[in-house]
């Protein structure tokens, strides 16, 4: 009996390998590459640098700093992104997966504070669903006597609004050192991330909390009033204790994932009085029986996040009619 051929090219002489995954988590963005850190991998280890499968792009999706990932090592040392293990948490911008907690990094002066922008990222953080802790730098400011004045009434007026409505509030000085110690404790555990402005002294912050991490800082352009953006990339940086994603600076952000009506419940006073609104779908612009005009009306919201909501509801309804 003849036996069957072997098809052409067959090589069932060599046995199959699979190839071997490895756990890990992007840590740093640039380039077009992602460099994984590997599971159990201790802090002097490198991370290895790696390109993502080109399904990923296929499909839409784009891997972040933060991911959790499944990767396989090539033959020159490098990697490839395989899996994007599921998320926890996701943000836009700045651009990073699975943190839980946001520190919201806002100088007192130089640059002025801004609070328009502030509760612009912090609409964003809570329409993520992440914890926001706001950090007030730059606090040595208050004693100079040329911006003291400034300086105080803008710290005064942030402890006054958003304490009240149950956010952290920690004041800092890298120059000084003051409020590191405070604010490296509340980090402790956490995979955090670091946003805000630029020029608000991120950078300084985290150089002051790890010693000897040397990030590249700036001072403010004069003509320009803000920073440059010192940072130009997302990097996941180890404090002892905890992971800090510090990111580039913003000095706009845009409500690309968020709906009109999603607005509300990201405003956390407006989000507590919608249940007492008289009408199902209110929008607290006009509406009789608004339990959140009527907190406006009593002092009950401070009339700086109020005005910044309808700012933000037209910035919306303008979006909406324009595509």
């Amino acid at each position: 009996m003849k036996k069957p051929s072997k098809p052409r090219n067959s090589k069932s002489n060599s046995p199959v390998v699979a190839e071997a995954s490895l756990k890990g988590t992007i840590v740093k963005a640039l380039s077009g590459y992602y460099y994984v850190k590997a599971e159990g991998a201790s802090p002097s280890e490198t991370t290895v640098q790696c390109r993502a499968r080109g399904v990923f792009k296929n499909r839409g999706i784009s891997p972040l700093v933060g991911d959790d990932v499944l990767f396989s090592l090539t033959e020159n040392g490098e990697g490839t992104v395989t899996e994007i293990l599921p998320r926890s948490s996701e943000l836009i911008r700045p651009p990073v997966a699975n943190v839980g907690l946001a520190i919201l990094v806002f100088s007192v002066t130089e640059p002025a504070l801004n609070l328009q922008l502030l509760d612009k990222f912090l609409v964003h953080i809570e329409h993520a669903g992440l914890p926001a802790v706001l950090c007030l730098s730059k606090q040595d400011l208050e004693k100079e006597t040329e911006m003291a004045e400034e300086a105080q009434l803008a710290a005064a007026s942030v402890h006054r609004i958003y304490s009240s409505i149950g956010y952290e509030i920690f004041g800092t000085s890298s120059r000084l050192g003051e409020g590191i110690e405070a604010l490296h404790g509340r980090l402790q555990g956490e995979v955090a991330v670091f946003a805000g402005q630029s020029g608000v002294g991120k950078s300084s912050l985290l150089n002051a909390i790890v010693p000897g991490l040397e990030l590249e800082t700036n001072a403010i352009s004069d003509r320009l009033g803000r920073g440059k953006h010192t940072t130009r990339h997302v990097e996941l940086i180890e404090i002892g204790g905890g992971l800090v994603a510090d990111t580039p600076g913003f000095s706009q952000l845009d409500f690309q994932e968020l709906g009109i009506e999603d607005l509300g419940y990201c405003f956390v006073e407006i989000r507590k009085l919608l249940p007492d609104c008289k009408f199902r779908g209110c929008t607290h612009i006009q509406e009789p029986g608004c339990a959140v005009l009527g907190a406006l009306a009593s002092g009950g919201i401070a009339p700086s996040r109020y005005d910044n909501y309808v700012l933000f509801m037209n910035e919306l309804k303008e979006k909406k009619r324009r595509y």
